[in-house]
């Protein structure tokens, strides 16, 4: 098989690298965590001018037709640099949602203004009582004249506080666990009845809990089938996010490595004692095979087969969690209590890490899941 990236490829990881590299050491993130919105409004328009918005969007629909190895290559250089922008939030998770489930109609509505920026989306799935079940939804959605109406709350929803319009799932029949009934509605922002609640999260990204009370929608794709489509934007999400991760790891590792010669006890630097050799060594290996595992998720997520899809994609969540643990303890430890500190930013990325290895499913869970398989 053939890892060698493509000439547009390779193009397009250098601009996004050379773009970060300008605009996003630490100090300048904590101005943008600084800024009302938690992130840099005039970032997001140079991603738009990059092409960074339409990737993944068809052309007809105003976007470059990339796929999710592209989409990979830009969430590892986002990870390098602790990216803020909502760039999952919208063109991974809320454009795929409406790419696969949207009618022609809501595609030349909503993507072409993903892809310019002027439009961002929200995924709006998860529930408290729900933990990882893609299937337990008490959000309930009912006929109203010839439109809908949604009562329920969604929880730890990823960048919903500043989200122009949400995708909110909700049940249309059936009971709670019931993988049939559930459905997916287009939300205004501004709706009448939404109250959002927004906040940071400990690795400093944006989420929010909302509540819906006699909120209007307008229904993507077919009433009571849509569980199909959460399960592709969550696997979409999962393999994105392994990107971001094995950034996370690329920046610790080379960090650590910087760390190792500069830090000098005893008259000499700490990297030359071989333990620590050894430990930089395993951060490495593990890293590597973060990589190898993230490519996977890249090249499964377009795999029409449903149960191979989902059963390489819980691989990898398994595969980039635990080598990220791995990754993220050496790298505080091998720091010392300079690595558990506000001010440096290792403690940082260990927290991105983790918010991966949580988020759609912990690794226990998915090893539940591949074990189920296999009984």
């Amino acid at each position: 098989m053939d890892f060698e990236l493509s000439e547009d490829q390779r193009l397009l990881k250098d601009s996004i690298s050379r773009l970060l590299a300008d605009t996003y050491g630490f100090a300048a993130r904590r101005g943008y965590m600084a800024e009302a919105q938690g992130w840099s409004g005039k970032l997001w328009q140079q991603y738009a001018e990059l092409g960074l918005l339409g990737l993944p969007i068809d052309e007809r629909y105003g976007g470059f037709g990339g796929g999710p190895v592209d989409v990979m290559l830009v969430m590892e250089e986002f990870g390098r640099v602790l990216a803020l922008e909502p760039f999952l939030a919208s063109v991974v998770l809320g454009a795929t949602a409406v790419k696969l489930a949207g009618s022609e109609g809501q595609k030349s509505a909503i993507l072409p203004k993903v892809a310019d920026g002027s439009l961002k989306l929200a995924f709006a799935h998860g529930e408290q009582q729900a933990r990882y079940d893609l299937t337990d939804v008490a959000t309930r959605a009912k006929k109203d004249g010839g439109g809908w109406v949604l009562d329920g709350a969604k929880s730890v929803v990823i960048h919903g506080d500043c989200a122009d319009k949400l995708i909110v799932s909700a049940r249309t029949s059936g009971e709670r666990f019931d993988a049939g009934g559930l459905s997916l509605f287009m939300v205004d922002g501004d709706a009448a009845g939404l109250a959002r609640r927004g906040y940071a999260m400990r690795d400093g990204t944006r989420a929010a809990e909302m509540s819906l009370t006699g909120v209007k929608g307008e229904l993507l794709g077919a009433a009571d089938r849509a569980l199909g489509t959460i399960e592709r934007v969550t696997q979409a999400g999962i393999a994105a996010m392994a990107a971001e991760a094995v950034g996370c790891m690329e920046a610790m590792h080379a960090m650590t490595l910087d760390y190792m010669k500069t830090r000098k006890q005893f008259g000499r630097a700490i990297g030359e004692n071989q333990v620590m050799q050894h430990k930089a060594a395993d951060m490495l290996i593990a890293m590597e095979q973060a990589r190898s595992m993230t490519m996977l998720a890249a090249m499964m997520v377009d795999e029409p087969d449903d149960d191979e899809r989902a059963h390489n994609i819980s691989l990898a969540k398994v595969g980039v969690g635990q080598n990220g643990r791995l990754v993220s303890q050496s790298a505080v430890q091998m720091h010392g209590g300079i690595g558990m500190t506000e001010e440096y930013a290792v403690g940082h990325y260990f927290r991105r890490v983790m918010t991966f290895e949580h988020s759609w499913g912990d690794c226990a869970w998915h090893l539940g899941l591949l074990a189920d398989k296999v009984a």
